[in-house]
C-alpha cells in the first residue's frame, strides 16, 4: 500500500489549469483499482492518494503519467506501508 502526497509548486490558479486532466488521470486509476482514496489537502496546497500497486517502480511509472507531474505542477512524495489494521468495513484494505 502507498500514500502519495502531492504538494503544489505553483499557485493554485496555475494548478487549476491542469485540474481537469489530472482528474481524468485519477479516475482512470480508480477504475483499474489502483487508487483507493483521494482528495485535496486542506488548506489546498496539494492532494493525497491512497494506492495499491504491485511495486513502487510500477507506481512511479503511473505517477509519471499524471499531468501534475508532467507539467511540473506538484512534487510527489511516495510512502510505502503495510496496512495491518483497519476500521469496520475497511478490511479489504489490509495487506
Amino acid at each position: 500500500m502507498f500514500i502519495i502526497s502531492l504538494t503544489y509548486k505553483v499557485p493554485v490558479s496555475e494548478a487549476d489549469k491542469h485540474l481537469e486532466a489530472h482528474i481524468r488521470f485519477i479516475d482512470a486509476y480508480f477504475e483499474q483499482g489502483v487508487f483507493l482514496l483521494s482528495g485535496k489537502k486542506i488548506p489546498r496546497t496539494g492532494g493525497v492518494v491512497l494506492a495499491r500497486c504491485s511495486s513502487r517502480d510500477e507506481l512511479e511509472q503511473i505517477i509519471c503519467q499524471d499531468p501534475f507531474y508532467e507539467f511540473g505542477i506538484a512534487d510527489f512524495e511516495v510512502t510505502e506501508f503495510a496496512a495491518t489494521r483497519a476500521g469496520k468495513g475497511l478490511d479489504s484494505l489490509l495487506d
